[in-house]
């Protein structure tokens, strides 16, 4: 019986987490994955779009996260290092905060106020999460120079595909 119940709860605990690497690695946004709103640290509406247009001409890495993932936190110090390793690289930071409390909260107490930072209001489930297949967090995503996306799929700052790709778009 007992062998049951842990096999039962192990079942119920595994279909809640469903980090699997999408079948698509896409290599481009929809239209309507672009047209998604975020905001930024003052309130304001932006979209994808207008994020990417911003840093065209540059690699840029997307880093999904939230101050309640632990699989985020502990991602935190090599996330960081990337980065400095990285200084010819953008790095932007999309959260997925339940609130916008949360938001100013987790920027203040993880240190991310010198960082670009949005937030998605609309909450997880939006145009833009789903048509990246966003299932995990943390979650990295490398866009090319003209906004083609290069690296699709990484649940680590230490997946080596990342700094390889890193390295092949600055040659």
């Amino acid at each position: 019986m007992k062998k049951l119940l842990l096999l039962f709860t192990i079942g119920i605990f595994g279909l809640g987490c469903s980090q699997q690497t999408p079948k698509v690695l896409k290599t481009s946004f929809s239209k309507e994955a672009l047209r998604q709103t975020l905001e930024d640290e003052e309130g304001k509406n932006i979209t994808v779009k207008e994020i990417l247009d911003q840093h065209k001409g540059k690699v840029l890495m997307i880093d999904f996260w939230a101050g309640w993932c632990r699989d985020c936190l502990n991602a935190f110090p090599k996330a960081k290092e990337l980065e400095k390793n990285n200084p010819n690289v953008d790095f932007v930071f999309f959260s997925l905060e339940r609130s916008k409390e949360g938001f100013h909260k987790s920027l203040e107490r993880f240190e991310m106020k010198d960082k670009e930072n949005y937030w998605f209001s609309s909450g997880w489930k939006n145009d833009f999460n789903n048509y990246i297949d966003l299932n995990w967090i943390p979650r990295y995503i490398i866009i090319d120079q003209k906004s083609a996306i290069a690296k699709y799929y990484a649940i680590s700052p230490e997946d080596p595909e990342i700094q390889s790709t890193i390295n092949n778009l600055l040659q």
